[in-house]
C-alpha cells in the first residue's frame, strides 16, 4: 500500500463537491471514496457569540494560532453587524447582561475594544423583590462587603454590562478579521455530517466530514457545535439533550423612559420583580433607553404583543407597581388598559424612589416573544466533537446567564485545546477534551439548577412557602458577606 500523505500535504488538496439529496445528520460513513475533503484542525458550526469567541480565542493564543480553522454559519454574517451610524435612540430588543468575567474574556482575546462603547451600559446595582410580599434585596458591591470595610480601588463596582447581541457579534467578527487565518463560510448551511473513511492518503474514519450547501466538503479533526438549541452537531454525535419547556414565554421590547436613566449618571440600577407567572425585568441602556424581559404565560405574552403601544406601555408600568390581582384582571381586558391602569395607580400607594422610571414609549417593532426552555446535554464532548453555548445548555433568562455561560464554555475550550497542542495530544480525542467537559458541565449544571429552582419557588402565590422565601430574601439582604458570595458567583468569580 502506498504511504499515506501527511496532514500538511493534504491541506493543499482541493475538494470535489459532494452531491446529497437530503440532510443527513446521523453518524454514517461517507460513501464516496473519490471525494477529497479539505482538512481542518477545528471547524466551528455556528457564528453566534460563543462560536466567534472560541475562534477568536484560538487565533489570539500563541499555542493555537497555527491551527487551521473554519467557521460555518447558515445566516449572512454581514447582516449580523451593527451599523456604524446606529442611532442611540434605537436599540435591538436582543440584549444581554455580560458579567465582568465575560468582559474580561473578550478583553483577553482582543475583541472588547472593537465593541461600540457608546451603546454599552454598565450598571452598579440590581433591585430584586417579591411581587407578592414586596420583600426586597439590593445587589451592589458596596453593601455586599463586610460592615465598616472600605472599598479598595481594585475592587469591582460594576455588576454587569448591558449590550446588544449584535454589538458583541460585530466586535468578535472585527477581531477575527484583524487576526486573520479563519476560513469563513457565511450564508452556508450544513447539508450532512458523516464519518470519513480510511483511505490510502489518511485515516479519516473517526473524523466528521461536513458536506456544505456550497458544494464543499470539509473534514474536522475537532468539530465544535455552537449551532444552537437544536444543534445538528449534537445530533450527529448522538449526544442526548434532556430538559423541559416552562410553558412560559419571554416578552422583550426596547423602551424609552421618562428621564435619562436611573440612579444618576455614574450609578445605574437594574430592576426585577418576581411575579407568580414569571419575573419582569427592566435593565438600563444608554441615555433614557431600557430593555424589557417579561417572563409570563403564552396567553399573556400573546395579549401583551397584541396591545397598541399606549396600552402596552401602561401594562409595563403596572407590572412593577400594581398587585398580582390587579395584573391578573388587566390581562382579561380586551382593550382600555391605559385608562384602567391610570385609575388604579391613583388609588395605589407607590414608592417611586424604589422603582424604575416610568416608561413613556416603546420602540416600534421591538415587542417580541420567545418560548422558555431548560435543556442540558448529557455530555459536552464526544470523539472529535465538542459543544458550546446553547448547543450544550439552555437556561431560564431570570439570571441573565445564557450568553455568559457560552462565553465561559468558549474560554474553557480554548484552554483545553491549547493544553492539548502544548502536550502533543490529538485535539479531537476524547481524552484531550475531558478537562473541558469536567470543568464546564458541573458549573453549568449548578447554574441551571439554581435558575430552575428560583423560577419554581417564585411561582408559588400563597401558602407558608411565600413567607419563608420572603424571610430568606430579607435575611440575605442583611448579610453582606453572604450576598457578596452570591454576587461573586453570578459575576463569574470562583
Amino acid at each position: 500500500m502506498p504511504p499515506r500523505l501527511p496532514l500538511g500535504a493534504l491541506r493543499a488538496l482541493s475538494s470535489t463537491p459532494a452531491i446529497h439529496n437530503r440532510v443527513r445528520l446521523q453518524r454514517r460513513f461517507a460513501s464516496s471514496s473519490s471525494d477529497t475533503p479539505e482538512i481542518y484542525d477545528v471547524i466551528c458550526v455556528g457564528g453566534g457569540p460563543a462560536g466567534l469567541s472560541l475562534l477568536a480565542g484560538l487565533k489570539a493564543s500563541p499555542a493555537t494560532n497555527g491551527l487551521r480553522a473554519a467557521l460555518v454559519e447558515g445566516q449572512d454574517l454581514a447582516k449580523s453587524r451593527l451599523q456604524k451610524d446606529a442611532s442611540l435612540d434605537s436599540f435591538s430588543n436582543r440584549c444581554s447582561s455580560l458579567t465582568p468575567a465575560s468582559v474580561k474574556n473578550l478583553q483577553d482575546i482582543g475583541a472588547w475594544r472593537h465593541a461600540n462603547a457608546s451603546r454599552v451600559q454598565p450598571y452598579q446595582e440590581m433591585q430584586v423583590w417579591d411581587g407578592v410580599t414586596d420583600a426586597r434585596i439590593s445587589f451592589d458591591w458596596d453593601t455586599a462587603r463586610p460592615l465598616f470595610t472600605p472599598r479598595k480601588p481594585s475592587q469591582p463596582t460594576t455588576i454587569a454590562y448591558m449590550i446588544e447581541n449584535v454589538n458583541t457579534t460585530t466586535a468578535l467578527l472585527t477581531r477575527l478579521e484583524e487576526l486573520g487565518g479563519i476560513d469563513i463560510f457565511s450564508s452556508t448551511k450544513v447539508d450532512s455530517i458523516n464519518l470519513g473513511q480510511d483511505t490510502e492518503q489518511l485515516d479519516l474514519s473517526s473524523w466528521p466530514i461536513l458536506s456544505l450547501s456550497n458544494g464543499k466538503t470539509l473534514a474536522a479533526r475537532l468539530l465544535v457545535g455552537a449551532d444552537g438549541a437544536n444543534s445538528p452537531v449534537r445530533t450527529f454525535a448522538s449526544i442526548p439533550s434532556r430538559g423541559f419547556d416552562y410553558s412560559r414565554h419571554g416578552v422583550v421590547a426596547s423602551l424609552q423612559l421618562s428621564g435619562p436613566g436611573w440612579g444618576g449618571l455614574d450609578h445605574k440600577i437594574a430592576y426585577q420583580r418576581f411575579l407568580p407567572t414569571g419575573p419582569i425585568a427592566m435593565l438600563p441602556l444608554p441615555g433614557n433607553m431600557a430593555t424589557l424581559v417579561w417572563s409570563t404565560t403564552p396567553e399573556r405574552a400573546g395579549k401583551l404583543k397584541s396591545l397598541p403601544a399606549n396600552d402596552f406601555i401602561a401594562m409595563v408600568n403596572a407590572g412593577f407597581r400594581l398587585s398580582t390581582t390587579d395584573l391578573e384582571y388587566l390581562h382579561t381586558l380586551p382593550s382600555g388598559q391605559e385608562e384602567e391602569i391610570a385609575w388604579r395607580l391613583k388609588n395605589t400607594p407607590v414608592n417611586e424612589h424604589s422603582l424604575p422610571m416610568r416608561v413613556t414609549d416603546v420602540q416600534p417593532g421591538s415587542v417580541a416573544s420567545f418560548p422558555l426552555r431548560m435543556r442540558h446535554a448529557d455530555t459536552y464532548t464526544g470523539e472529535r466533537v465538542a459543544l458550546v453555548g446553547d448547543a450544550a445548555h439552555t437556561i431560564h433568562p431570570l439570571a441573565g446567564q445564557g450568553l455568559n455561560q457560552g462565553q465561559g464554555d468558549a474560554a474553557a475550550l480554548v484552554r483545553t485545546i491549547s493544553h492539548a497542542v502544548q502536550t502533543g495530544q490529538d485535539i479531537g480525542s476524547t481524552l484531550a477534551l475531558e478537562s473541558y467537559n469536567s470543568e464546564r458541565y458541573a458549573e453549568n449544571n449548578a447554574m441551571l439548577g439554581v435558575c430552575d429552582k428560583l423560577h419554581r419557588l417564585y411561582s408559588v402565590e400563597s401558602g407558608p412557602l411565600v413567607g419563608m422565601r420572603s424571610l430568606g430574601l430579607r435575611a440575605v439582604d442583611t448579610l453582606g458577606p453572604l450576598k457578596g458570595f452570591f454576587m461573586n458567583r453570578a459575576a463569574g468569580g470562583a
